[in-house]
């Protein structure tokens, strides 16, 4: 199973914002990596440079590695609408980015491990595939052995109210994915025309 493993602090300093987490370090250190630090000039990038920083952002963030954001975009590129917005909607779609939504898990990577361990349900069937795409109302649930697990259940904390795209039941401790989410309420910070611009080249 392909993740990245690396150091997620250096991550978050390349592009100069918490793309793999809270970003706790950042603040005392936000310079680019790199043996000459702040002291290094800098040329200005090109065009390609930044449509590729754009589209490593987007992978860092939502937890996926080339080749399968590359179909993600090609499934994107097949949809009705614009390519970008459809892009940001298959990777919000995700399982592993739906239960971090939900607020069951602290993280993506923490909610890709729930997924993997076979702790998750979709519509009353188990499902281990992080990145299974999910369709408006579709069930999400933890299976009942993991419901009273107290080191799972004590990190659940709800589903932030701006997520209009989900909906969460606190009592049933359950989550159905209403539908795919419009562009302007996804939060994160990505210029999705710039990455439609690098694999139209």
């Amino acid at each position: 199973m392909a993740r990245y493993t690396g150091p997620k602090t250096r991550v978050s300093r390349i592009f100069g914002e918490p793309v793999l987490g809270n970003g706790k370090y950042l603040g005392k250190n936000s310079n680019p990596p790199g043996q000459h630090g702040p002291s290094r000039r800098r040329k200005q990038p090109s065009e390609y440079a930044i449509q590729l920083r754009e589209k490593q952002k987007a992978k860092y963030t939502y937890g996926v590695l080339e080749r399968q954001f590359r179909k993600t975009f090609e499934d994107a590129s097949r949809l009705k609408g614009a390519p970008g917005e459809n892009l940001i909607k298959l990777l919000e779609a995700r399982l592993d980015n739906a239960i971090y939504r939900l607020g069951v898990a602290p993280s993506r990577p923490a909610a890709r491990q729930l997924v993997s361990h076979k702790h998750v349900t979709v519509n009353g069937g188990v499902v281990n595939i992080p990145s299974f795409q999910l369709k408006p109302g579709d069930l999400i649930a933890l299976k009942p052995k993991a419901d009273q697990n107290t080191a799972l259940t004590s990190v659940i904390k709800g589903k932030n109210p701006k997520f209009n795209w989900l909906d969460w039941d606190e009592k049933e401790r359950k989550g159905t994915f209403i539908a795919y989410p419009e562009r302007e309420s996804v939060p994160e910070n990505i210029k999705e025309q710039l990455i439609v611009e690098l694999y139209s080249k």
